[in-house]
C-alpha cells in the first residue's frame, strides 16, 4: 500500500537541511509580556538514503507531559540515527500551555484552531505555521497525546477509519489498543487528512503526570514504525508484544449519582457485562452506588479523580 518514499532537502524558516545532515532549528513564535522570546525547537534528521519523511510531534496540548517525555528520552538515547528517510521532531509544540500547566494556549485549544491564520490568535498562528513550515515537508505523522482532567488513557493508537495508510501505520505501531477515531473539525489530524497526510495519534496516561508504561509503549511503537521503513538500525531492541486489540465501538460509562468514587478495576482490564467496576459513596457513608459495566469490553480510559458529580465520565469502555 505504501508508495516509494524519497526524502528531499528540507527547508524550514529559510534554513536548509540537505540529505545526510541534521540540524536543530528554533522557530520564534512570540514574546512574553516581559519581552522574553518564545521559540519552538525543531530537530531535523535527514538521512542520505531515500525513505519517508516523518513528523513526530509532542506537546500539542501543553499539559500532556508524557508526549514530551517519550520524545525527549528517544532524543537523549540517540535513537534518531537515521539511516534513510527523514525524521522531523517537535518535542514540545505548545510552550505557553506547558509553562502554564494548561492544555490550551492563551485560553484557546491549538488542536481546534487549524488550518490557522497568519494574523489570528496565538493558537491560530501556531496552527498556521505548523502546517506551512513543517507539515508540508512530511509523508505522515505521529501525534502524541494523553488523557486530560484526571482521566488516564490506556496506551492506544488511533487512526482515521477512511485512511487506509493511517490504519496500516497504526497496525505497525502495535500499541496494546487500536481503534478508529472520527475526525474532529479544526483538529491537526483533520487538516492533515484534507492535505492527504496520514496521521496516527498515540494516547497514553494522563495530563501533568508521568506514566512509565505509557511512555515505554509510545517509544516502542515509534521504533517499530521507524524500523519497518528501515529508517533506523534493525538491531535496536524493541519489547515483544502481542498484536493490538482492535476496538470497534466505544462508550463512556458515566456517574448516575454524585459522591466519592472508588475504582475496582485497572486500565486495560477486560470486563464482562454486569461486572462491578467501582462504587460511588456519599461523604457520610450512608449510600453506596455500584457502577456496573453495560457490556463486555476493555477499559481503555478511567477517571482517577475521586470527587464525582452526576454525569461525570468514569470509564471509557472499548468493545472489540
Amino acid at each position: 500500500m505504501f508508495k516509494e518514499f524519497k526524502n528531499e532537502v528540507v527547508v524550514i524558516r529559510n534554513e536548509t537541511i540537505p540529505l545526510g545532515e541534521s540540524k536543530l532549528i528554533k522557530i520564534p513564535i512570540d514574546r512574553l509580556p516581559t519581552g522574553t522570546l518564545i521559540e519552538i525547537p525543531v530537530y531535523i534528521f535527514n538521512g542520505e538514503k531515500p525513505g519517508p519523511t516523518v513528523l513526530l510531534q509532542g506537546g500539542l496540548h501543553g499539559d500532556e507531559v508524557n508526549s514530551i517525555e517519550l520524545i525527549r528520552r528517544m532524543l537523549i538515547d540517540k535513537r534518531y540515527k537515521i539511516l534513510q528517510g527523514c525524521v522531523i521532531v517537535v518535542p514540545l509544540l505548545n510552550i505557553f500551555g506547558f509553562l502554564n500547566l494548561s492544555r490550551d494556549m492563551h485560553g484557546k485549544d491549538v488542536n481546534r484552531s487549524f488550518p490557522g491564520s497568519k494574523t489570528g490568535s496565538l493558537a491560530s498562528r501556531m496552527a498556521y505555521y505548523l502546517m506551512k513550515e513543517l507539515t508540508q515537508n512530511v509523508d505522515f505523522a505521529i501525534d502524541y497525546h494523553t488523557g486530560g482532567a484526571q482521566r488516564s488513557n490506556y496506551p492506544q493508537i488511533r487512526f482515521t477509519p477512511q485512511d487506509k495508510i493511517g490504519q496500516e501505520l497504526a497496525t505497525i505501531f502495535n500499541a496494546p489498543i487500536m481503534l478508529g477515531s472520527k475526525l474532529i473539525t479544526k483538529s491537526f489530524r483533520n487538516e492533515c487528512y484534507k492535505n492527504n497526510i496520514p496521521v496516527i495519534v498515540y494516547e497514553g496516561g494522563e495530563s501533568l503526570r508521568f506514566d512509565e508504561e505509557a511512555i515505554q509503549e509510545g517509544i516502542n511503537g515509534t521504533l517499530r514504525v521507524l524500523q519497518h521503513f528501515k529508517m533506523i538500525d534493525s538491531s535496536i531492541p524493541i519489547a515483544n508484544q502481542e498484536n493490538s486489540v482492535r476496538i470497534n465501538n466505544t462508550k463512556w460509562i458515566r456517574a448516575k449519582v454524585a459522591g466519592l468514587f472508588t475504582s475496582e478495576v485497572t486500565n486495560g482490564t477486560f470486563v464482562k457485562k454486569g461486572q462491578v467496576l467501582g462504587s460511588i459513596m456519599d461523604t457520610y457513608g450512608e449510600t453506596n452506588f455500584k457502577v456496573k459495566s453495560p457490556s463486555n469490553g476493555y477499559i481503555i480510559a478511567k477517571n482517577n479523580f475521586p470527587i464525582i458529580n452526576m454525569g461525570d465520565p468514569l470509564f471509557h469502555l472499548g468493545m472489540p
